[in-house]
């Protein structure tokens, strides 16, 4: 039987921890379709101690973890009225970062952690959700369809040195199904 995860704020106590987490699930990804030197470039750039710290103290982002007894094994990082000339709303919220372990693939973690978000949206006044999502990625793409995203629009990501496309996708905050007023229960 797996651990009950908890949904919460990230503090400074787990920038260690996310750093490790952010980095291995975004090498889980994305390593073997890019350049060992992008990725590098990538990461250190990115996922450490220090810089997962100063992430979740900024103003105008949440960081949010699942926690199984400790041990972090998904995070989302939320831009708060965060705009893009393509995202229609007086107050969109997007979704920087989506991620879960390899180890909670399958288990129903992403679904539970979608609902947080899109609760978290619908109670905060969020009146879009957006991301951008690289376009050689088919399968979060297809998850993000799942939930009613839609492709809007584009923009570029560096990693490294490679300027890579994103799909930017929308959908409302408040939607009538499934409903995301109730108490989320992730998976274990």
């Amino acid at each position: 039987m797996q651990t009950p995860i908890r949904f919460r704020l990230a503090d400074d106590a787990d920038a260690l921890k996310l750093s490790v987490l952010a980095e291995r699930t975004f090498r889980d990804a994305f390593e073997a379709v890019n350049t060992a030197a992008d990725m590098q470039a990538h990461c250190a750039a990115t996922y450490g101690e220090a810089i997962q710290r100063t992430e979740i103290r900024q103003t105008g982002r949440e960081t949010w973890v699942a926690d199984a007894d400790g041990r972090l094994v998904a995070y989302v990082q939320l831009g708060l009225d965060a705009v893009s000339p393509v995202i229609s709303g007086d107050r969109p919220i997007e979704i920087q970062r989506f991620y879960v372990d390899a180890s909670r693939h399958g288990g129903g973690l992403a679904h539970a952690f979608m609902e947080h978000v899109l609760a978290r949206a619908e109670a905060s006044g969020f009146t879009a959700v957006w991301l951008g999502v690289w376009e050689r990625n088919p399968q979060a793409i297809a998850f993000y369809r799942k939930w009613g995203f839609e492709a809007v629009g584009e923009q570029t990501f560096k990693l490294g040195n490679d300027l890579q496309r994103d799909l930017v996708m929308s959908r409302k905050a408040r939607t009538s199904e499934p409903d995301f007023r109730r108490p989320v229960s992730p998976a274990t």
